[in-house]
Formats: C-alpha cells, sequence, structure tokens
C-alpha cells in the first residue's frame, strides 16, 4: 500500500485472495517441475512448460479484468483527475482548501481525526454532490494538534462524488477516490497488481460480493450512503430512483 494504511474488510479479502493465488501458483510449478523430472522426455516437458504458461496467463488475464471493472480503470484514473481539479477549484482541497472545524472520527480505513466538507462541484458538463473527508493520523494526536499544522498530519483524502444517473445506480451513482494530499490517487497492490482506488470500489458481481467503500457506506441510513445525518444532498440535486 503506498501512501495509506487500510484495515476492514477490504484488505481482509485481497489479503486472502493474493494468499490464495500464490499458494496455487506455487503448487502448480512444483507439480509440473516434478512431472518433468520424473519424465524427461522433450516432447513431455515443452508440453508441461506450454501448460504452465497458459494457466498462469490465463489466471493473470482473468484476475486484472475483474480488478479493473470494479475499480482503478484508465476511465476512473482521469475521471478522478478532473474531479481532483474541480475540488480544488472549489477550495475544498489544496492549499488554499478552506479550513474548518476537525474532529475525533477514530474509525478506520479514514483518519483517527477527520474534517469533512460537502457541496456541489462541476466535472465536465455535470454537476453533482460532493463528500470529501480529510483523514489525519499520528500517534496520540488531539483535534488541536491538527488545527495547528494539517499538513504535518494530514494523511488522505476520501472523496464521494455522486455522478450521473446511470454510472452506478446499484449504489446511487456513488463514484469513490482516494487521494494522497499531493492530489495523487492511492494505489493498493491486490492480486499483483497495483490498482488506483478510483471508481466504483470494491464494487462486487452481487451486492453481498461488494467490499471497500461500497460495502461500508451501504450500510449508512438514509438510503443514501452518507453517515453523517447533518450533511443532505439539496432537494433539487437528489436523484430519483
Amino acid at each position: 500500500m503506498m501512501g495509506v494504511r487500510f484495515i476492514g474488510f477490504i484488505d481482509i479479502s485481497s489479503d486472502i485472495i493474493n494468499k490464495l493465488l500464490f499458494t496455487t501458483g506455487i503448487i502448480l510449478l512444483f507439480c509440473l517441475t516434478i512431472m518433468s523430472k520424473i519424465n524427461r522426455s522433450y516432447t513431455f516437458t515443452r508440453t508441461l512448460r506450454l501448460l504452465a504458461s497458459i494457466v498462469l496467463a490465463t489466471l493473470l488475464i482473468a484476475c486484472e479484468s475483474m480488478l479493473h471493472s470494479q475499480a482503478g480503470t484508465p476511465d476512473d484514473v482521469q475521471y478522478a483527475q478532473h474531479l481532483w481539479a474541480a475540488l480544488q477549484q472549489g477550495r475544498m482541497v489544496g492549499k488554499h482548501a478552506k479550513k474548518l472545524k476537525p474532529f475525533i472520527g477514530a474509525a478506520r480505513p479514514h483518519g483517527w481525526v477527520l474534517e469533512i466538507v460537502s457541496g456541489m462541484a462541476r466535472v465536465g458538463d455535470y454537476r453533482g454532490f460532493v463528500i470529501v473527508k480529510k483523514n489525519y493520523q499520528g500517534d496520540n494526536l488531539r483535534v488541536s494538534d491538527v488545527e495547528k499544522d494539517r499538513t504535518r498530519f494530514l494523511e488522505s483524502i476520501s472523496v464521494m462524488f455522486q455522478r450521473e444517473k446511470g454510472y452506478d445506480p446499484d449504489n446511487k451513482n456513488w463514484f469513490w477516490a482516494q487521494y494522497q494530499p499531493n492530489g495523487k490517487l492511492v494505489t493498493r497492490y491486490m492480486m499483483g497488481l497495483e490498482i488506483a482506488m478510483a471508481g466504483r470500489i470494491m464494487k462486487g458481481t452481487t451486492q453481498d460480493n461488494n467490499r471497500g467503500c461500497i460495502y461500508c457506506h451501504r450500510s449508512a441510513g438514509g438510503d443514501d450512503y452518507i453517515f453523517y445525518p447533518e450533511i443532505i444532498i439539496p432537494q433539487a440535486n437528489r436523484q430519483k430512483p
């Protein structure tokens, strides 16, 4: 993981999958090596090597396809960059961001101290509701510490932006992104692949298979994926089912 630490369901699921894939690969290679020693004929050995290459290539392609369909696609990364620029312009992030009142959050994967701002943002021709959560982390961190030096303790910035209808109707069309303080996307290694944390994080094939942002926020009350009741999407911008 680069730039931020995660714990919770997304870690558990990805770690298990990584271990299973790694173990499967090792066992496959071990078996092929033993078999090739038993029968050293050129044709047999060449066939085994070809089989191993096909199996491993298929496994890698399948994993890459599955992960990229959830988050971190080139389109997701590009959209996240445009979103960051819009947030900078709105003074929600960056050096000129408006300072709000931090508070104790104490819920990973977010910071021990949080600072939240919400409002409308325009990306391209679309204007949608956005929630920006700044995650501050440090040993025995206090709100007063953050107020004195935000830059020192800012670990990452979590953003949820409600995109146009049809983007992800299963999950209220929220676009999720995790940024480093400098605006670059946080990346995570999953199944041997470096995935940018932007997009549908981490949408499963069914609602029961969701993980990460979607899994957690789906449990929020109000049917809007927002945990804080004081944050309300303006009536004019609420998306109808």
